[in-house]
This record gives C-alpha cells, structure tokens and sequence, in this order.
C-alpha cells in the first residue's frame, strides 16, 4: 500500500510499505477514505518530538471501511464506515473504566520509553513516535486497528466524510479544551491560536455558554475564520494583546484562557528569540509564550486551560501569577471516546458542520505539499485533508 512516512526533519515521503495485518483478535484493517493533516503532526515533522524513526507511517486523523476483522471485534461488520479516535484505548483497566481515554495503561508497549520524559505514559497513539507505541498511522491506504472492538466508532448513512472526519480528534479536542474551561452562562473565553483546534474550541465555547469569545493570532485567514464563528479577533503583531484583554474585560482579565498553540508558539522579541534558540538546541523542549500570556491575562480564580501539546520541559513559567491569582490548569491528550456520541448528535441536529475549517483537500500522494503549505501556512491554508483513492 501507499502511506506517508517520515523520513528526517522537514522531509516526509508517499513510499509503497507492507499492507497492515491482522496481529490480534481484537485488531481491524480499515480501508481509509479520508485521513487529515493535524498541527500536531507539525511537532513531528519539525523534529520536536523524539523517538521517530525512518519510515514511521504519520497520521492520526482518519476514517475509513472495515475490511477485515478479529474474532474478538463484534462491535462492527466488514463494510461499515468508522471513524477511529486518534487515542488507543483498551477499554478496561483503571483509567478507560473512568472514561479517561488517553490514558490507557494497556495500549502503549512502550511505556518505559515515555516513562522517561513524561513521569507516566499517557495512551499508545497512531502515528505519533515510538513514544506512544510506535503504531503506524492512518496517512496511508490501510490501517490496523487495535483494541477495535473498542476504538471503532460506526457512522450511520446520511454523514459525508468531511462532516465526521474530525471526530477523530479535532472536534473532541476543541470541545474538550472548551469544557476544561469550566464556563459559566455568559463568559468570556481568550483563546490562543486560531488553528483548527482553535477554531473548533472557539464554537464549542459558544456552544458551552460562553458569553464573549476572543481569538488571538497572527495569520489573517485564520483570524477571519475565528471572526466567522462569532469571536472577536486580536492580531498579536499588532497590539500588546495583554494590556488589549484588560481593556476588554474593564481590567479583570478574561474569566478562562486556553492554549490551543503548544510547542511551537511564536513570541515576540527577545523572549521570543530565547524559547527559539533554547528549544532549537534542545534545552528546552517547547515554547511557552502563549502559555505565559494566558496565565499572567486570567482572571483571578479562573482557569487555564491547556489543548495545545507539550512534549518535555519549558522555561520561566509565571508560577507566581499562576498561584497567587488562584487559577486552575487542566489539560491532556483528548479522551476521544467520550465525546464521540454526543457530538455526533451535534453534527446530525445541525449545530455544527466541522468540515467549515477544511481549506485543502488533496490526493495521498500530494502529503508532502501539504505538510509544506500547512507548515508555512501557505496559499491560506487551515486544514488539509488526504484521499488515499483521488488520483493525484
């Protein structure tokens, strides 16, 4: 089969690899039809994130038709289109039973390696380093499902790829990091990064009961897709974004703040230029400028809420700020499953159409353009989907 696989820093290729197998009795082969580019993916062909290998399978967005099935998966018939959490979960030891999905303590045979970095291995992950289980990911034609009878979610008739693609992560993450902001009817939310996660936290806020929301960026389209789903916009090149949120709030600060930006975040000056050169030489793992922004902007007692992902460790953290103001910090990898139905009801009640953020839709072969111009943010590119059956 076909599959995207990273090759070195900045350099993925379309190579022809194995055709997955069925390994387990729990385990499925699903022929993909449509699978995603995620920003998270960028961490990886960035060089950021440890523990790849050459001809590492990437993606972990992506849904497809069952083809084959393990004597254990019950769930689900050969034929039936499924979307597939980007989280591995067996279904039932400590965490799953707790519906804290991504942090299954079966799915990640590798769980010493993140041990190291992380304190405590979250779940194994498609497509995301050996870290998280060295599973091959869903940019490809095919895939192994593992644990399927639980990770396989059927999708009724009636729902195109482009509207339930995202349930695999992006939505539910949105969604998630919104709900971690603990909102009460009429208030107002800041978000950084008007990427796609930002924009879908940005309309599950709404959704939520979120009075104001206010997005901050750099990147006009992004900014104006944030302005179309009904936040106020703040371009952080422009304006001192910190003394604008006070102007805005009449000096209290927003009730909820969210880092929907991660590792990579791009800070302005010398703070800036110190997280580039200590993360570049690998003193530091992540660049914490929206972070420190969203902590030092809250409100006191309100809560910080983190989607954006950290791999490792940051520097000159406001924890001053953080303890004095009394603020609450929740985050974590999605707990997909959670969320699946009940925003798959969102979708079928028509409150939401997710496939508003999808900017480039394109061939399997075409995924190093797309890495390229999702990257560089290039030709107004948002979001990029992969068709593993459109000819290129």
């Amino acid at each position: 089969m076909k599959a995207v696989c990273w090759q070195d820093t900045h350099k993925v290729e379309v190579n022809t690899v194995p055709d997955p197998k069925i390994l387990d009795p729990r385990d499925a082969i699903v022929k993909i039809t449509t699978t995603a580019i995620c920003g998270s993916d960028l961490h990886l062909y960035d060089g950021y994130n440890p523990t790849m290998k050459e001809g590492d399978i990437l993606g972990h967005e992506f849904m497809g038709e069952v083809v084959e099935l393990g004597s254990a998966v019950k769930n689900v018939n050969i034929g039936d289109r499924v979307v597939v959490p980007f989280t591995i979960s067996c279904g039932s030891c400590f965490f799953c039973k707790r519906d804290l999905w991504s942090l299954c303590d079966n799915s990640n045979p590798n769980a010493a390696m993140a041990e190291k970095l992380l304190g405590h291995s979250p779940a194994g992950l498609f497509g995301y380093s050996h870290m998280t289980g060295g599973y091959a990911g869903g940019q490809a034609e095919y895939a192994r499902v593992p644990f399927a009878d639980v990770g396989l979610f059927k999708i009724p008739e009636g729902l195109t790829d482009e509207q339930v693609v995202f349930l695999t992560d992006i939505f539910p993450t949105g969604y998630m990091a919104a709900e971690n902001c603990n909102i009460e009817p009429g208030d107002t939310v800041a978000i950084w990064g008007c990427g796609p996660v930002g924009q879908f936290a940005i309309r599950s806020a709404f959704m939520l009961g979120a009075g104001r929301v206010i997005a901050i960026d750099r990147v006009p389209e992004r900014l104006q897709m944030a302005k179309e789903g009904g936040a106020e916009i703040l371009n952080f090149e422009e304006i001192d974004v910190g003394e604008a949120l006070k102007e805005m709030t009449g000096g209290r600060g927003p009730d909820s703040v969210m880092d929907a930006v991660g590792m990579e975040a791009h800070g302005m000056g010398l703070e800036g230029l110190y997280d580039k050169v200590k993360q570049t030489v690998r003193l530091e793992t992540g660049r914490p400028h929206a972070l420190r922004q969203a902590i030092v902007a809250c409100r006191k007692g309100g809560t910080v809420s983190v989607p954006g992902v950290y791999t490792g460790f940051i520097d000159k953290m406001p924890m001053g700020a953080f303890m004095n103001k009394s603020l609450t910090m929740k985050t974590g990898q999605t707990h997909v499953h959670r969320y699946l139905r009940p925003l798959l009801d969102s979708i079928q009640n028509g409150k939401i159409d997710p496939s508003f953020v999808i900017t480039h839709r394109l061939p399997l072969e075409q995924a190093p353009h797309g890495y390229e111009i999702f990257k560089h943010k290039q030709d107004n590119c948002i979001k990029v989907i992969l068709k593993p059956d459109q000819v290129a």
